[in-house]
């Protein structure tokens, strides 16, 4: 981007927030005029990317301590959440993995099965990365196979800029994009979700109603993009030796280390404790799996395996703990803190709510197209921290249940394939065009796209109880 053109977009900027204040105060008033006009402002920048996501998402905080359109402690407080915690914890217990070798050994196991043929080979590539995404934070998963499959192309003669990647490093991308959904511990995107859906309701989400209502949709867009990637147009037919290669190195790692099986039961112990968080909340109120997932990171610093040391180190940590992943989450639970406390969710949920809407076919499909129209054009995060706020204003304004309807979007707001930003931008990255990558994401987003709604309509209306939270 010239440096004209980043200015202009700077400019721009508060130039809408000014704009919409202006147009919109006499209305519905000043402060949810406001609140509208930073969502503006932010998607604004997030999109055309003048200055850094992560700088962008330090906004709210920037915008709302110059016009005090809600109490400040209600935005910052947003940057040091639960949710944030629960990131940070995660990150505690996975870090160890690049360091043991625990993170290679599993993918290295998991696409031992791959054969030669091209077809094969995308749907190992795609299947694996959504089953890794659904209890790792889809950055880690893409960051975690992408160089494996140059390496693994590279033995067999190709880079990372040829024909035979371009559909292995796409499955890469958009399969741990649907992975995402499958539990709150698929990303940033769906602790956000949560945080926001309790802050609604005053209640506490329970883990297993999350797996209960999206393993059935999972499964579902997972058949369904298989089939549309495999069916492909695919210049590369057959990539010899691709399963020896990863035999040979798995072999290599040899048996698997106390370092690994150290990492291994303690994340497996932080997922299960978690997603049993009904058996013990009455005795345990206040260990939330944030909670859990702190101690156990936490005892990662504690833990010295014989001929390798402590198992986490602090500088082993700051100097791999995702900090702009967990300001770009915080500043997407930021501004749904200014979106509701300012009235400008129940401003826009009553404009949505004349426009006759009752619940069913159009309204799935308004929450379908805007969830996945803003998940292209930044990322799942920013979605999420836009689309769950406005659901949720909605529902109340029309007298629905807020569960249902809270899950429409989840389905709908995790998956992205279009453009090089987020977690797609590591495969570009490694040398996928991104005009290739646009170009044959075209069919597949449309056709995610029709699957969330289509399958969530189907859920409000044949599945008994769908939505109903614990």
């Amino acid at each position: 981007m010239s440096s004209q053109k980043r200015l202009i977009y700077m400019v721009l900027g508060p130039v809408i927030y000014a704009i919409i204040t202006l147009l919109l105060q006499g209305s519905i008033g000043t402060t949810p005029a406001e609140g509208i006009a930073v969502a503006a402002w932010m998607i604004f920048w997030w999109i055309t990317r003048p200055v850094d996501i992560q700088v962008t998402a330090l906004l709210p905080g920037v915008v709302n301590a110059l016009f005090n359109i809600v109490p400040m402690a209600d935005v910052i407080g947003k940057y040091s959440s639960g949710s944030i915690i629960l990131i940070f914890g995660s990150l505690l217990i996975t870090i160890p993995w690049a360091f043991t070798g625990l993170d290679r050994r599993i993918a290295l196991k998991a696409l031992s099965i791959i054969g030669p043929d091209m077809k094969r080979q995308v749907a190992v590539w795609l299947i694996v990365p959504i089953i890794f995404s659904t209890v790792l934070p889809n950055v880690v998963v893409v960051a975690i196979f992408t160089p494996i499959a140059i390496a693994m192309l590279k033995a067999a003669g190709y880079d990372g800029k040829s024909d035979a990647a371009v559909p292995i490093l796409c499955a890469i991308g958009w399969g741990a994009g649907i992975g995402g959904v499958g539990s709150p511990f698929g990303g940033a995107m769906n602790v956000s979700a949560i945080q926001i859906l309790q802050e609604f309701t005053g209640k506490e989400f329970m883990y297993a109603d999350w797996v209960k209502y999206t393993l059935p949709y999972l499964i579902i867009a997972t058949i369904i993009m298989a089939l549309v990637m495999i069916n492909m147009p695919m210049e590369v037919k057959r990539i010899e030796g691709a399963k020896e290669y990863f035999d040979k190195l798995y072999k290599e790692l040899g048996p698997m280390k106390r370092s690994e099986v150290v990492g291994l039961v303690i994340f497996l112990l932080a997922l299960g404790l978690s997603f049993a968080r009904p058996l013990y909340s009455d005795i345990f109120p206040t260990l939330e799996p944030y909670c859990i997932f702190l101690i156990l990171g936490f005892l990662n610093f504690f833990i010295t395996i014989k001929d390798f040391g402590l198992s986490l180190t602090w500088e082993s940590a700051q100097k791999n703990m995702m900090w702009g992943m967990m300001i770009l989450f915080a500043g997407g639970l930021a501004l749904g803190a200014i979106l509701t406390g300012s009235g400008a969710n129940e401003a826009i949920a009553q404009a949505i709510s004349s426009l006759s809407f009752d619940g069913g076919l159009t309204t799935v499909i308004l929450i379908g197209v805007f969830a996945c129209a803003i998940s292209e054009f930044s990322n799942s995060t920013v979605s999420a921290a836009l689309t769950v706020p406005l659901v949720l204003g909605l529902t109340e304004q029309l007298g629905l249940e807020p569960g249902p309807y809270f899950f429409v979007a989840v389905l709908c707001y995790n998956s992205e394939f279009l453009l090089p930003v987020s977690v797609r931008a590591i495969p570009v990255g490694y040398g996928l065009d991104p005009s290739k990558m646009m170009k044959k994401g075209i069919v597949p987003f449309l056709v995610r796209t029709a699957t969330c709604i289509v399958v969530s309509y189907l859920f409000l209306t044949f599945w008994p109880g769908f939505g109903a939270l614990s």
